[in-house]
């Protein structure tokens, strides 16, 4: 959990002072593939809160996650649509749940650990 933590922050501190341009053609398929990561993190850290994580099932997840929004919006491109607006707004909404689970389940644990030092008094 801690060395995934540790890797978002030096992955953000890295960015911010390495200047990458990706050419426009490409731009689609990065966020798709930055979207996708972000939800698997999100996922492993949901996982974790509730004592389920696996390093094989979040790398298999990553890969498998970013190759298939990858291959979509591929197809997408093929076929003159724009299916990678719907690869983006799915994973964007499993975020938001992560994110709404992460927070559910840290506030029951904080209040379960207040409630159970108040009734340790």
């Amino acid at each position: 959990m801690y060395i995934i933590l540790l890797s978002i922050i030096f992955g953000l501190i890295l960015g911010t002072f390495i200047r990458i341009d990706i050419p426009p053609e490409l731009t689609r398929y990065t966020a798709v593939a930055i979207v996708g990561i972000l939800d698997s993190i999100f996922g492993a850290v949901r996982a974790s809160i509730d004592n389920k994580y696996n390093t094989t099932i979040f790398l298999s997840g990553l890969a498998f996650n970013m190759f298939i929004a990858v291959l979509i919006t591929y197809v997408g491109d093929k076929l003159n649509l724009d299916l990678y607006l719907a690869i983006l707004v799915a994973l964007t909404i499993r975020i938001f749940s992560n994110i709404g689970m992460i927070k559910s389940t840290t506030l029951e644990k904080m209040a379960r650990k207040s409630s159970a030092t108040t009734a340790n008094k």
